[in-house]
């Protein structure tokens, strides 16, 4: 089976609100929203690879980060374990620089989003923590 390790960036602005971007239609799980990251490349630490996919993705720089919850999560056709990060500052004004369209959201309206199942202890934990 095909294991993925990724890195996912909970950013929140100054008014508390958290990001979301929707998945592509043609990816895995496309068509939902997810808590922007991407892949850990061989031989990159989990801090590296999300600085650099939310540049690539976003255009932002990480400038304050710290752990917030791991996720071990197993789709049948893979299995992801999803290192998350909240992300409480940052440099630059986020863009779908890969067209992907998002979203800032209070976080007492997660629960209206379509996320992928991985996600969903994520969504848990982000309330708990910024609610």
């Amino acid at each position: 089976m095909k294991r993925v390790h990724v890195a996912v960036g909970v950013i929140v602005n100054e008014q508390g609100q958290v990001l979301l971007t929707r998945r592509h239609n043609d990816a895995h799980q496309g068509g939902l929203w997810e808590f922007p990251g991407g892949k850990v490349e061989a031989g990159e630490s989990v801090v590296d690879a999300l600085a650099r996919e939310l540049a690539e993705e976003l255009g932002i720089s990480v400038l304050a980060s710290r752990p917030l919850i791991e996720v071990s999560h197993d789709y049948g056709d893979k299995h992801v374990l999803l290192d998350v990060y909240l992300i409480e500052k940052f440099g630059g004004s986020p863009a779908g620089m890969e067209g992907q369209p998002m979203v800032w959201a209070p976080v007492t309206d997660l629960d209206g989003y379509e996320f992928p199942a991985a996600n969903v202890p994520i969504v848990d934990s982000v309330v708990s923590t910024l609610a």
